[in-house]
């Protein structure tokens, strides 16, 4: 145990921050992601705006698989639903966007339950499966019917806040980022729950959850339907952030990025959401720019550009063998060892 953190009440011992050091920590990000639109670039606040999203959309996978033990793909179609929601308000109701992205979250909330029913029968790859075709039928539906636009999608006016229109990046990361951060907090929060250790106990076995009193459809069909109100939330944001939105926006390969983000990162744990997330996003970009660096500029980049791909698997595969518990875990081991520092146990 490290000194300075024992507890003597069970309030104190849930508590979400359990010393003063890591809310001091904590602080200190706050501030620096305060500070960083000030200082950064119209690139650097591109990305972080798009690492915001994506943390947003693999939390909410990190709920459903890893604490829940459901395997899904359909990750892409309920953020889908949720930036077709967000447009289609803009476009014919023009409601304020915090009302838009609550219903964003809403849709796609009722889109995961739909698709969350399988689930007490089916379970593994053939739960995977049945995802897949949820997405291929949410696919048609956005190429298909005329109030989505059809092939042509749908354009999506700018995010106001008053009289304010937020059009640019800088302008877009004090709504993406907060909302996100609240997103964060609250999965933080929902596993000091009784909900959230029923996910778990359904995660560990769910015959023996089941035998201890534990609903199996209730609570994994409300596992579905947050994890893809976070999809929903977190496609509301993409959609006032590319202002535009097609049925080529959201394909089957953005769900592998999703389930491929958690792993990476760490199942079953927050933190390995948001590591692996933003791992998956950062990674490519970073790779382009050192291959931007080196002697042909720009040319050469656009001709490495399948290698970084190869290299970006590589990093994936070798997590999956070498560290299968994720950046998360590597995280772990760093603090262990300045908790310990100078010693060795």
């Amino acid at each position: 145990m490290r000194i300075g953190t024992l507890k003597d009440s069970y309030v104190a011992d849930a508590a979400l921050f359990d010393s003063s050091t890591q809310k001091a920590w904590l602080a200190a990000g706050a501030g620096l992601l305060v500070l960083f639109p000030f200082v950064a670039g119209d690139y650097w606040l591109y990305l972080a705006c798009l690492v915001a999203i994506n943390v947003a959309s693999a939390t909410g996978l990190n709920i459903l698989t890893g604490y829940t033990g459901l395997v899904s793909l359909g990750q892409a179609a309920f953020m889908g639903l949720g930036a077709y929601t967000v447009a289609i308000l803009e476009q014919r109701a023009g409601t304020p966007f915090a009302l838009n992205l609550l219903a964003a979250g809403a849709v796609a909330m009722l889109g995961g339950l739909v698709v969350g029913i399988p689930s007490l029968r089916v379970k593994g790859l053939y739960l995977a499966i049945a995802t897949i075709a949820a997405s291929f039928i949410a696919h048609f539906v956005f190429a298909n019917m005329r109030f989505t636009g059809g092939t042509g999608g749908l354009a999506v006016p700018p995010a106001r806040l008053g009289g304010l229109a937020l059009d640019t990046s800088f302008r877009l990361y004090w709504l993406i980022v907060p909302v996100t951060l609240l997103l964060v907090l609250g999965a933080a929060n929902l596993f000091r729950t009784r909900i959230g250790r029923a996910f778990i106990a359904i995660r560990d076995r769910d015959i023996s959850a089941e035998v201890l009193g534990i609903p199996l459809l209730r609570y994994k069909l409300l596992s579905f339907g947050l994890s893809s109100f976070y999809a929903g939330v977190a496609g509301g944001l993409w959609a006032y952030f590319f202002r535009v939105v097609t049925p080529e926006s959201f394909p089957l390969l953005m769900s592998i990025f999703f389930l491929a983000a958690i792993i990476v990162g760490g199942m079953g744990t927050i933190l390995g959401g948001i590591l692996g997330a933003a791992f998956m996003t950062m990674v490519p970009e970073l790779l382009k720019l050192l291959a931007g660096l080196l002697p042909g500029g720009q040319d050469l980049a656009v001709f490495l550009s399948p290698v970084r791909t190869v290299v970006f698997g590589a990093l994936i595969v070798g997590f999956l063998v070498f560290e299968p518990h994720g950046l998360a875990e590597v995280w772990r081991r760093i603090r262990r060892f300045f908790h310990l520092w100078p010693f060795r146990h």
